[in-house]
């Protein structure tokens, strides 16, 4: 454990120094920069390759993302793999409940989210506190009771 990253924490990174640039370690944290969180590509390693993998990864975590976010996913529809690949293309993963939450909340801001995806984030809102930076966690009773008096009631639920 090291201020990093402690169990339970949301950085999935294991304790302990970056390896070195050189060593295989090293290699393997630069392609798996390069294939989820923008870094550059790796010498050597063929540029279809690097692409086809990107967008493998990406339409997993959109997969992944859409069984966390049903309704929003659903109200997007087919275009849903390539919205969530627009947003999350080069964004180091965070989880699934995270990514969706942060999009139903873009998207909302934007007056783009149906109806089933509104009333999901407003269930989870009522339900869960997320600040958008570490894991959402459960509202107390009392908690969700002022949020649904702060908010009007959740009279859709």
């Amino acid at each position: 454990m090291n201020a990093l990253w402690s169990p339970g924490s949301d950085d999935p990174r294991p304790p302990g120094p970056a390896p070195a640039a050189g060593s295989l370690a090293g290699r393997q944290a630069a392609l798996v920069a390069a294939l989820v969180a923008g870094g550059p590509d790796p010498a050597g390693v063929p540029t279809h390759l690097l692409t086809a993998t990107r967008t493998a990864l990406l339409r997993k975590r959109a997969g992944a993302a859409a069984a966390a976010w049903p309704l929003l996913a659903a109200g997007i529809g087919p275009e849903w793999p390539r919205l969530f690949a627009d947003r999350f293309a080069g964004v180091p993963p965070y989880g699934a409940e995270r990514e969706g939450w942060d999009l139903a909340r873009e998207l909302d801001a934007a007056g783009a989210l149906g109806p089933g995806a509104s009333r999901e984030l407003a269930d989870r809102e009522h339900t869960f506190r997320y600040d958008g930076r570490t894991a959402p966690s459960r509202r107390s009773a009392v908690s969700r009771g002022f949020h649904r008096w702060w908010r009007g009631g959740p009279s859709h639920l």
